[in-house]
């Protein structure tokens, strides 16, 4: 018999961010298990549900009972299963008795490797009840939860205290003990919202049963629905527009960014940039409801940052604004609680939050009354990294790396260089002692609030641009050269001390760093070389620290590659245009873009199969040769050739030189003729060395032309 199976374990609240987390994972295992224990058909299917106080999951078409089953157990072989008189060895004698039968009840059978002795047994089906609790528990075991806890007075451990346990297939409650409870079919609905206990008599009806008469949304899923909705109708209400993206608690919003942010939130869903808090909400409500508070407008004089943080992190409130980008002194947020006069819930909700917006009055106010300048002697009090002396000497590094980064582009050296002076000064204010994520942005208010020059000011903020894959970058060049300073003297001094990432673990951010690096000098277009970057950042680091250029550059090659394999180009494009390790990392957009119009044309399969040849001769011969002499060419093809090559060489470096790469490599199309000529009639390896060594240094000539560009090698199929 098939029926559906409702599996539910009723706990206390359980942690909100881990909760969607959680829930797939006990669906999952528990499929799995009864998979493994031939309790499912092909088309069983599973529903996942998950609340703040319960983690269940339906199955259909679960077998009640196992189907009969022929085991078979593969033995020894029949040479070591055997004696020379045929009598049964230790091994076959071992073998039937770890099998509890006799050996003359064991069959011989033919393998691929001889004939060996094999055990089978029909196996009849066992019932689901001897099983289904044993599974249960192992699924639980293998939730993701770093710890776990006891309570009462048994032996059970679990993330968080369990109170109930149903095990129900289709009508019937499958006996077993799970967590140390007996299984049943009854649970419990909303805390406040329901009362007594709910008697399901049909796994079916679980979710319906929660819903009307529990006041629960049993499903994840639905449950997030529904606080979306609910959110997006109270902000059409209200005529607002809604809510300060996340990412935007790394932005000011200030008059020089407002067109932009009009832009953007016309432009996005409403509840664009809010994924994750709108997660966490459903995960700490079973009943969702939306209500409108207010906060008193005085508190719209702190940072737009700082209010969102403290809505968004300490209250998991949702921010409302205008059209024009501006915060308004209302927020919209997710209940537990359903009441006809909400008067209480919203004033209560108020008070907190009133609260909470004092304090962070209270630490602005507080942090302007000290200059950033006055704070930065202090960083030689804060640790940087015990090999790498104080967060005041890498300060002074990077101020002298950006400085130089900044003579390098053409910006305001000096500029540059005190925006890096004071890019860390805020790490010792009590807003980002309270709010982390805040550090440069307020930095950027505080150095405005000192009359430091706005270009300065937004370059204390944007040197931690990019913050995240797809942020924003840095907007001038004076920013750029801070945040390149910042991630060089990181990835060259973690690299110095031996500290670079292993495995997926990477403490000090350093891909993240070497990404940045990527996308600020490439997107921006900076004409930058790599090697000298690195060059610089070593230049400024102790005389202690190890020198590893090598490795960096190397580590950051890594994450170019896949940088650009995430940006649309294939593994052979990315190879060809990184094979020669290019510093010029800026150019590479150019270069791949006129590679895609080289591949089109008819002659570059060729052309790409010939250099792939070219480069495999020379690797046999041992060495490349070079500068071959035209009074030893022999063969007109290899004469025809050599012309060639010599009228299109000065064009195509004309064209490199002026990054016209595109007429660069079209260019080379005029070599397939002489080349297929030359390999049709010419014998490279001649026995007369010096005959035989001109045509490898021609060969040598002809790949250093066709991949003056890129190694168009890489292109062959």
């Amino acid at each position: 018999m098939k029926d559906s199976l409702l599996v539910e374990i009723l706990t206390e609240e359980l942690p909100p961010k881990a909760l969607a987390r959680l829930m797939e994972a006990f669906s999952h295992g528990l499929f799995e298990g009864l998979k493994d224990k031939n309790f499912l058909p092909p088309e069983a299917e599973f529903t996942p549900f998950a609340t703040p106080r319960r983690l269940a999951v339906l199955i259909s078409s679960v077998l009640a009972k196992q189907a009969d089953r022929v085991v078979e157990r593969k033995g020894p072989a029949l040479a070591t299963a055997l004696d020379a008189g045929g009598q049964p060895t230790p091994a076959l004698l071992g073998f039937a008795k770890s099998c509890s039968v006799d050996v003359n009840k064991l069959e011989r059978q033919a393998g691929e490797k001889g004939e060996h002795f094999v055990y089978r047994a029909k196996q009849k089906g066992e019932p689901i009840k001897n099983h289904l609790a044993a599974i249960v528990e192992a699924a639980l075991k293998k939730l993701p939860v770093p710890k776990t806890m006891r309570w009462g007075a048994g032996e059970a451990q679990f993330v968080r205290p369990v109170h109930g346990v149903i095990l129900l297939h289709g009508k019937k409650v499958v006996p077993g003990t799970v967590l140390g409870l007996k299984s049943g079919n009854k649970t419990r609905g909303h805390r406040f919202l329901s009362t007594g206990a709910l008697v399901i008599r049909n796994a079916k009806d679980y979710d319906r049963i929660l819903k009307q008469q529990g006041k629960v949304i049993a499903s994840f899923e639905a449950r997030r629905e529904a606080v979306a909705r609910k959110l997006e109708d109270a902000a059409n209400r209200l005529e607002m527009r809604v809510f300060l993206p996340v990412e935007w608690a790394g932005r000011a919003v200030v008059a020089d960014d407002m067109d932009e942010a009009v832009r953007r939130l016309e432009a996005q869903p409403i509840l664009r940039g809010n994924e994750d808090l709108v997660d966490e909400v459903t995960a700490l409500v079973e009943w969702p409801t939306v209500y409108v508070g207010e906060f008193e407008r005085e508190f719209l004089a702190i940072p737009t940052q700082c209010i969102s943080l403290t809505m968004q992190k300490n209250q998991k409130y949702f921010v409302l604004m205008n059209a024009s980008a501006e915060l308004l002194p209302q927020f919209l947020f997710v209940s537990n609680m359903q009441a006809t006069n909400p008067k209480d819930i919203i004033h209560g909700n108020e008070r907190v939050l009133r609260a909470r917006l004092s304090d962070a009055r209270f630490f602005y106010d507080q942090d302007r009354k000290t200059k950033l300048e006055e704070r930065v002697p202090r960083l030689a009090n804060v640790v940087y990294h015990n090999k790498l002396g104080s967060q005041l000497e890498r300060v002074e590094r990077i101020q002298k790396l950006a400085g130089e980064i900044a003579r390098c582009l053409g910006a305001d050296v000096a500029a540059a260089e005190r925006a890096a002076y004071l890019s860390k000064a805020d790490l010792l204010t009590d807003m980002v002692g309270e709010f982390p994520e805040l550090q440069g942005i307020i930095g950027r208010y505080y150095a405005t609030h000192d009359g430091v020059a706005p270009t300065v000011a937004a370059a204390i903020e944007q040197h931690y641009w990019p913050r995240f894959a797809g942020d924003a970058l840095p907007t001038t060049t004076i920013a750029a050269s801070v945040a390149l300073a910042e991630r060089l003297d990181n990835l060259a001094g973690m690299f110095g001390i031996g500290q670079q990432p292993t495995g997926d673990k990477d403490p000090f951010g350093l891909r993240r760093a070497a990404l940045g690096v990527i996308r600020i000098v490439l997107e921006k277009d900076l004409s930058l070389k790599l090697n000298e970057l690195v060059d610089l950042a070593y230049g400024f680091l102790p005389l202690h620290i190890g020198q590893a250029h090598t490795d960096v550059m190397m580590f950051v090659f890594d994450r170019l590659s896949g940088y650009l394999r995430e940006s649309g180009y294939s593994a052979q494009e990315v190879e060809a245009v990184l094979a020669f390790r290019p510093v010029n990392i800026a150019e590479l957009p150019k270069i791949l873009k006129a590679l895609r119009v080289f591949q089109q044309l008819p002659e570059a399969a060729t052309l790409a199969a010939a250099n792939k040849r070219i480069v495999n001769i020379i690797r046999k011969a041992g060495r490349e040769y070079v500068k071959a002499d035209a009074g030893r060419l022999v063969e007109p093809a290899e004469r025809a050739l050599f012309d060639t090559m010599h009228k299109l060489a000065p064009d195509v470096e004309s064209r490199v030189k002026a990054h016209d790469y595109t007429s660069a490599l079209q260019l080379l199309a005029g070599l397939k003729q002489p080349v297929d000529l030359f390999f049709d009639d010419v014998m490279v390896m001649a026995e007369d060395s010096t005959v035989r060594e001109n045509r490898l240094a021609l060969l040598g000539d002809l790949k250093r032309l066709m991949n003056r560009v890129a190694d168009i090698s890489k292109l062959a199929t």
